[in-house]
């Protein structure tokens, strides 16, 4: 079924500058080649929103697993944005972060037991050699400004799910990822 509304957006198509659109699972076949490809490392894979306000509200979600080597420096990462448009401006700074800590919940969701068991599949055989996987949600707030004061509130709902939850200047998915694709 076609929609003509511009703000219609199938909330599970994702996209990338190299492989385009794609349905979760694609994105998540993505995810495990980016492992195969090098199962000796730490994985980071960090889920976060970002959004601008205009007449409508357009927020981005953002997927990104960083490969870091066993010396601590990066050795690559892939990632991959998904978009969700509310038609109208949202004026309330709790309401947008809300919503933006609830899109990043909906794709925590994804990460259930059996897709992180097949991470972790890939890294065991590994993990002598330092091969580990960390799943974070990064939330676009911080100690300074405004958002201060929703720290606590969003961070607990991150963290009642089981993931550690970060915060600026930690959470690039959200902060830097996210928001360059939020304009």
């Amino acid at each position: 079924m076609t929609n003509n509304n511009p703000y219609y957006l199938n909330k599970m198509m994702f996209s990338n500058s190299t492989t385009g659109h794609m349905t979760f699972d694609e994105a998540f076949n993505n995810i495990l080649s980016f492992v195969q490809k090098d199962p000796v490392a730490l994985y980071k894979l960090a889920i976060g929103t970002d959004s601008h306000v205009k007449s409508f509200t357009r927020f981005i979600s953002a997927i990104h697993i960083h490969r870091i080597g066993l010396d601590g420096i990066g050795k690559g990462a892939w990632g991959c944005i998904k978009e969700y448009v509310i038609p109208r401006k949202i004026s309330s700074l709790r309401e947008k972060i809300s919503i933006e800590t609830s899109l990043t919940q909906e794709l925590l969701f994804l990460f259930d037991y059996k897709r992180t068991s097949q991470i972790l599949d890939i890294l065991i055989p590994h993990s002598d050699k330092g091969a580990d996987f960390i799943l974070e949600a990064h939330i676009d707030i911080g100690r300074k400004g405004a958002t201060r004061d929703l720290i606590q509130e969003m961070t607990g709902r991150i963290t009642c799910m089981g993931v550690e939850a970060k915060i600026k200047p930690d959470s690039y998915a959200a902060s830097s990822y996210a928001d360059k694709y939020t304009k």
